[in-house]
C-alpha cells in the first residue's frame, strides 16, 4: 500500500496531471499521471533518480529556448 507524502494537481488545456511523491515498502518515488480523453498514462521515478530526472527536463527546456526561459 502506497502512502502519499505530497501531491499536486494541474489542469493544462484538456489534460489533468497528478504529481505525487509517494512511499511504500520498497521506498519513495515520484508518480506523474496524465489524464486526457478518458485515458491515463503514468510514469514512476524512484527517489534516487528524481534529481537527475528534473535536471534532464531543465536541460531539454533550456535547449529548446536559447533565450533561457
Amino acid at each position: 500500500m502506497d502512502s502519499i507524502i505530497e501531491a499536486k494537481e494541474l489542469q493544462i488545456e484538456r489534460k489533468r496531471f497528478h504529481v505525487e511523491f509517494r512511499e511504500n515498502e520498497r521506498g519513495r518515488f515520484l508518480r506523474i499521471t496524465e489524464e486526457a480523453h478518458g485515458r491515463r498514462n503514468t510514469i514512476i521515478v524512484p527517489s534516487t533518480g528524481v534529481r537527475d530526472f528534473t535536471a534532464a527536463i531543465g536541460e531539454v527546456l533550456s535547449a529548446g529556448d536559447p533565450a533561457g526561459a
